[in-house]
C-alpha cells in the first residue's frame, strides 16, 4: 500500500533524477524504515517473554570495572556495586587502564569506606600503561575467579537488584544463551538538550530495539557498559578482540558460534551520556565503526540459517540509510525551505500520526518497565521533542563520519564511551 500510494512520489523524481537514484532514494527514505518501524511494533506487541525462573542457589559472579579518567564517577559505580541484593559471590575488578587523573586514588580510597557485605568483594588492577578496553577486560578474565562474567562501566551506578535480575534472566532463557544485554538508561540528562534527547534515545529507541532483538535471542550487541556472559564462551571467541568496538565485535563472535543473546529489561544501570557535541560524536563514530569492524570479521552471519540473520541484514541497510539521509534528505529539507518538494515537503508531515502512533507504543512498554521496578519517567518533553525532530539531523552524518572513517583504516583509540 505504501508502494501504491508512492507512486507518483516516485515518478515524478525520477523525470529529474532517472530511476535508479529515485527508487534508491525513496526505498532508503521510506520504505525501508517504515518496514523496521512496522516489524518493531507488531514485535513489541506480541512480546510475551517466558517469566523468571525460580533459582534456589546463585553462582559466583566476577564483575570487571573497565576504567579510565573516571575520577569524578568511580566512587559512585563502587558504591552501586557494594549495594548490591545478589545472593551468591560477588567479586568486582576494578580495571584501571592506565588513568592520567585520580582514578586509582579514588578507587582505593573508596575501599577503605565501603561497607562491603560478607558475600561481595573488590580488588583493584592497576596497569601503569594504558592499552584500551579490551586489554583489560582479557586480562580481567583471566583474574577472575568465576564463570559468570559481568561487565559494567565505572561510570555506571547499578539498581540495586540489577545483577539479580541479569543472572536470573539468563539462567531462564533458553540453552545455549551465552550472554544477556542490561537495560542501560541515562543517569545526567538534566544537564543540557543533548543529555535530554539522549535519555529519550536511550530509554525510549535502543531499549526498544534490543528488546525486539531480545524476543528472537539475537541481541546484536551485548555492551560492555552492562552485560553478562559466561566465562567458557567467551574464552571460546577468544575474548575481546582489540578494537574500538570490543563489545559489539564480541557478540557477534558469540552468534556466529550458534549461541543465543538476551536481553533484561528489568536489569538497569545509569551511565553518564556525552555533554558535549564533540564527546556525543566521538561515541556514535566509535559505535559506527565497531558496527564495521564486526561485519569484516563475521560477514558469514549475513547467511545463516537463523531467525537472528534477519537482524544482521538489518545492520548492513544502516550504512546506505545513513548515506541517503545524509546526503539526499537533509539536502532534500533544504531544498523544500525554497519551495522544490522533489524529496520533502507538505506531505512528508503525513508520516507523523504513524510516528506518534509507534512513539506511544514503545513508550507504553517502557513506562511498564520503569513501574515494576518503581520508577518514574521524569518529564523531560524538550528532549522529546528535539529526539523526535532533529536528533537524526546529528547522529546519522555522525555515523556516516565512522564508517568513512573505518574504511579508511585510519587509527583507532579508545577515545570515549
Amino acid at each position: 500500500m505504501s508502494v501504491w500510494l508512492s507512486a507518483r512520489w516516485v515518478e515524478e523524481l525520477a523525470v529529474i533524477t532517472g530511476w535508479v537514484f529515485a527508487i534508491i532514494a525513496i526505498g532508503f527514505i521510506a520504505y525501508v524504515p517504515g518496514f523496521m518501524n512496522a516489524f518493531l511494533i507488531s514485535t513489541l506487541l506480541f512480546d510475551r517473554k517466558p517469566p523468571f525462573k525460580q533459582v534456589e542457589h546463585y553462582p559466583g559472579l566476577t564483575v570487571l570495572v573497565a576504567a579510565y579518567n573516571e575520577e569524578s564517577a568511580i566512587k559512585d559505580t563502587l558504591t552501586s556495586l557494594a549495594r548490591q541484593d545478589y545472593a551468591g559471590k560477588l567479586e568486582v575488578l576494578v580495571l584501571n587502564d592506565g588513568s592520567k587523573d585520580g582514578t586509582a586514588s579514588v578507587v582505593r580510597e573508596t575501599l577503605t569506606t565501603l561497607q562491603l557485605p560478607g558475600n561481595i568483594s573488590v580488588q583493584l588492577l592497576d596497569f601503569e600503561r594504558n592499552r584500551g578496553k579490551s586489554a583489560v577486560l582479557n586480562d580481567g578474565l583471566r583474574a577472575a575467579s568465576h564463570d559468570l562474567i559481568a561487565t559494567v562501566d565505572g561510570d555506571c551506578w547499578v539498581r540495586t537488584d540489577g545483577l539479580t535480575n541479569i543472572v536470573r534472566r539468563m539462567l531462564s532463557d533458553p540453552a545455549g544463551t551465552e550472554a544477556i544485554a542490561g537495560a542501560v538508561m541515562v543517569r545526567n540528562s538534566r544537564i543540557n538538550l543533548l543529555t535530554r534527547a539522549q535519555e529519550w534515545d536511550y530509554f525510549h529507541g535502543i531499549a526498544a530495539v534490543k528488546r525486539m532483538q531480545g524476543m528472537y535471542h539475537g541481541t546484536l550487541v551485548a555492551q560492555g557498559a552492562f552485560s553478562l556472559y559466561r566465562r567458557q564462551s567467551l574464552e571460546e571467541v577468544g575474548g575481546w578482540p582489540e578494537s574500538v568496538g570490543e563489545d559489539i565485535v564480541v557478540s557477534w563472535a558469540l552468534l556466529a558460534r550458534g549461541y543465543r543473546i538476551g536481553y533484561a529489561a528489568n536489569a538497569l544501570a545509569f551511565t553518564n551520556v556525552p555533554e558535549e557535541m564533540r564527546q556525543f560524536a566521538l561515541q556514535r563514530k566509535r559505535w559506527s565503526r565497531g558496527l564495521m569492524e564486526a561485519f569484516k570479521l563475521h560477514w558469514r552471519l549475513l547467511f545463516k540459517k537463523r531467525m537472528m540473520t534477519l537482524f544482521i541484514w538489518w545492520n548492513v541497510l544502516f550504512l546506505p540509510l545513513d548515506l541517503v539521509y545524509t546526503f539526499v534528505f537533509i539536502p532534500g529539507l533544504v531544498l523544500a525551505m525554497f519551495g522544490h518538494f522533489y524529496i520533502a515537503g507538505p506531505l512528508t508531515l503525513a508520516v507523523l500520526p504513524l510516528s506518534a502512533l509507534w512513539n506511544t507504543v514503545i513508550f507504553r512498554i517502557q513506562k511498564d518497565v520503569f513501574y515494576r521496578q518503581e520508577l518514574k519517567v521524569r518529564r523531560n518533553i524538550g528532549g522529546f521533542l528535539f529526539y523526535s525532530l532533529a536528533y537524526s539531523l546529528l547522529m546519522q552524518p555522525v555515523c556516516v563520519w565512522g564508517y568513512i572513517v573505518e574504511l579508511l583504516g585510519m587509527r583507532k583509540a579508545w577515545d570515549t564511551k
